[in-house]
């Protein structure tokens, strides 16, 4: 399975892309602003371009809400390049960087939020939880059926200007 992240909006505060499955747009994604090379602010930057890792964290405040809420929980949905859960590239150090609810840019840090419909103008996204009840499952079965644990996401910005 591919599995991708393409942006293609960022109005300065939020970022606007899609999900795809195997070259097939999935749903909306919003997430953080972007930063100069080199600069982060603490839960208000995107995580750079780059290909990571995804695996299922089973630890954290996340993981034991959702096992609460949701029955098919299995873990969260981690997205890395490091051991400890660690995104490092272009001179930025994220950790814990999730796939999970919500919907706008207040809801994350750093995170994907993965979301039905988003509204361009305004960059509010709805039926997040249906986007991620919908996602989670695919992502979930091919972490489980690789024999390295993990999946990768490829982010990538489509429109840089």
């Amino acid at each position: 399975m591919k599995f991708e992240l393409l942006r293609l909006k960022d109005d300065g505060d939020t970022t606007i892309g899609v999900f795809l499955i195997d070259g097939v747009a999935f749903c909306g994604c919003i997430e953080d602003q972007d930063r100069p090379s080199g600069e982060k602010v603490a839960s208000e930057t995107r995580i750079p371009e780059g290909t990571y890792k995804v695996s299922l964290r089973k630890e954290g405040g996340f993981h034991n809400r959702y096992s609460e809420k949701y029955d098919f929980h299995k873990g969260m949905l981690c997205v890395y390049n490091k051991p400890n859960w660690v995104l490092e590239n272009d001179g930025k150090r994220f950790q814990y960087i999730l796939i999970h609810l919500g919907n706008s840019d207040d809801a994350t840090a750093g995170c994907l939020l993965p979301n039905y419909s988003i509204d361009f103008k305004s960059a509010r996204g709805s039926r997040s939880g249906d986007a991620y009840k919908d996602l989670y499952p695919i992502l979930v079965d091919a972490i489980e059926k690789s024999s390295e644990g993990y999946i990768e996401l490829e982010v990538k910005d489509i429109n840089k200007g």
